[in-house]
Order: structure tokens, then C-alpha cells, then sequence
């Protein structure tokens, strides 16, 4: 167990950074014992860090005592072996209360995700952050994406906030990305994180690491890790014969499958990770199943994926 601050434990990790489904019941509610068993399976496959009730978790879905429980399992479960990132969203003041759950139930950062509904401008984002960041102590990562995307002078203001120490990216402006990696090198000179946060990050992995970007989330690691693991030290020691090898296979074709659906970034994922054995439910609404034609097809690509991990030794 390490007591070492968030940042320095995520600049330099050892291996993906997991965002595990919720596991439900047949009835619909949370199922901690199989949540449990997701989390602790992944720490062992090599997981640098566990983002718990996040997007693929559905932080939407979740009640706030839902949510302190699954972090607290999350937290339990990795023992101070990777740190816990939770998901903090909706208005400031709600965004607050969940950072302050997260927090009691032993977090180790925050994963602050759009404001609900409302587009804000600048200035008003700005606030939203700022005042979620000095309400915890807690250190915060700001996600990038759908309703709250920021001007470089406006991360540059993140970037200097007391307890913000990270950007993760979920639009795809690789423009845009550029222009806030050199603004903030130039304007801030402290150490700050960025992520890929799209989904299924790792087709982006070589656009993103060339502009300095290497970190990222891994929605293959939940139901597949052995071949996230193997995308991820191909990424990190610059063997990109095997990245090509795995993006050509199985990664293009996995998103252009999850292309087919709504939603399909969380529920194809919870998919995948019940044909690897491990019964984590269904998603919860306004979200949907996939087809039984994408599941197949889903399991193909999964195979597919092993073997192409076969091929490589």
C-alpha cells in the first residue's frame, strides 16, 4: 500500500487503467459481490489504476448510496494496491456531494465529468471546476467531452487550480488537444496530466502519443486484459507492429461494431464481459442491450483478439 499522491501514481503507470462495468442482479440492483470480483480481477490482470462508477460504470445510473458503496468495494478490493479514481458529475452542488461520498468511502481522486444538461461558457465552467476541486481534498481530473469543452486559456486556469492535476480528453480535437498540451507547457510549467478519454481509446493511441498523450482509459481491459495489457506495453515500448497488428484485427473492427449502436461504448462492454464468464447484468435504462447478432459478432472479435495475441509469440 502506498500513500503517494495521485498524480505521481497515474504519470507513469504500469499498466491500463481500468473503468469496470456495475455489476446489477436479475432484479436490477447492485450486485457488490460480483462488482467485487470484476475489480479484484482486473487489479490482478495488471491494472495501473481502478475509475470506479465512471462512464462504463454508469455514474447516471446510480444512486448516490449505490455509488459510495461500489467506490468502497472498489477501495476494499484494491487495497492500496492501485489507486481509486471516482466519478463526480451533474450540477456544482451535487457534483460536490458526490466527491464528499467518494471521499468517506476512501477514494483517491475524482473523475469530474460534465455538468448536467446546461452548455456553460467559459467563465462558467471554469467556476464549476474550480469550486467542485476547493470542496474536497480529493485531487480532480476534468473530462473533456459532449457539453464541457475548454479553451486552452481555460485549462491553463485548470492547470493552476489548487487540486486540479489532470484533463482527460473524450472529444477527438486532436487541433484542439494540441493547442491546450502547448498552452499549458508554455503558461503553466507545472506538471499536469492528460488522458484519452474516447471510447475505445486505444484506436487513438499512436494520434495521442504523438502529440505527448499516453495515457488512457481501456474499455477492452474489462472484459478482455490480456489483450489491453498487450496493446498497452506495445504502445509504451514503441512496438507498433504489434499495435498495428491488434488495431487492424480486432480493435478497428470492435469499433465499428460498437458504431451500430446507441450506448454501446457501456452495454457492448458489459456484453464482453459476460462472455468471458462473469454475469455483471444488464445495463440499466435509458441505456440498452445489444443485439444477439452484435453479441456474436462481439464474441468472434474477442477470439479473434486471442489468437492474434498467439500469433505474436
Amino acid at each position: 500500500m502506498t500513500s503517494a499522491p495521485l498524480a505521481s501514481r497515474l504519470s507513469i503507470p504500469s499498466g491500463p487503467l481500468f473503468f469496470p462495468v456495475t455489476a446489477y442482479d436479475r432484479d436490477g440492483a447492485v450486485d457488490l459481490g460480483v462488482y467485487r470480483e470484476h475489480v479484484r480481477r482486473g487489479v490482478e490482470a495488471g491494472a495501473a489504476a481502478v475509475f470506479a462508477c465512471c462512464g462504463t460504470g454508469e455514474f447516471h445510473a446510480l444512486t448516490p448510496e449505490e455509488f459510495q458503496e461500489c467506490v468502497q468495494a472498489a477501495v476494499e478490493e484494491t487495497a492500496g494496491r492501485v489507486p481509486v479514481v471516482a466519478g463526480a458529475g451533474y450540477g456544482t452542488a451535487l457534483a460536490v456531494r458526490y466527491a464528499r461520498l467518494a471521499e468517506e468511502a476512501g477514494a483517491d481522486g475524482l473523475l469530474a465529468m460534465p455538468p448536467y444538461l446546461v452548455v456553460a461558457g467559459q467563465e462558467g465552467l471554469l467556476r464549476h471546476y474550480t469550486e467542485l476541486a476547493a470542496a474536497t481534498s480529493l485531487d480532480v481530473i476534468v473530462y473533456q467531452r459532449d457539453n464541457a469543452v475548454f479553451t486552452p486559456d481555460t485549462v491553463v486556469s485548470l492547470a493552476r487550480a489548487e487540486g486540479i492535476i489532470g484533463f482527460k480528453d473524450g472529444l477527438g480535437d486532436l487541433d484542439l488537444m494540441q493547442r491546450i498540451v502547448s498552452a499549458v507547457r508554455s503558461e503553466y510549467r507545472g506538471d499536469f496530466l492528460y488522458f484519452n478519454g474516447l471510447p475505445t481509446a486505444e484506436l487513438t493511441g499512436l494520434a495521442y502519443r504523438g502529440i505527448g498523450i499516453t495515457l488512457y482509459s481501456s474499455a477492452v481491459f474489462c472484459f478482455a486484459p490480456e489483450i489491453g495489457l498487450a496493446f498497452h506495453q506495445a504502445l509504451g515500448s514503441g512496438d507498433d507492429a504489434t499495435v498495428n497488428r491488434l488495431l487492424d484485427g480486432f480493435y478497428r473492427p470492435l469499433v465499428e461494431l460498437r458504431a451500430q449502436g446507441r450506448g454501446y461504448a457501456v452495454s457492448l462492454v458489459k456484453a464482453g464481459v459476460r462472455l468471458r464468464g462473469l454475469d455483471v447484468g444488464e445495463v440499466r435504462p435509458p441505456l440498452h442491450e445489444p443485439s444477439e447478432d452484435h453479441v456474436k459478432q462481439l464474441a468472434q472479435l474477442i477470439e479473434r483478439g486471442y489468437a492474434l495475441l498467439e500469433e505474436s509469440k
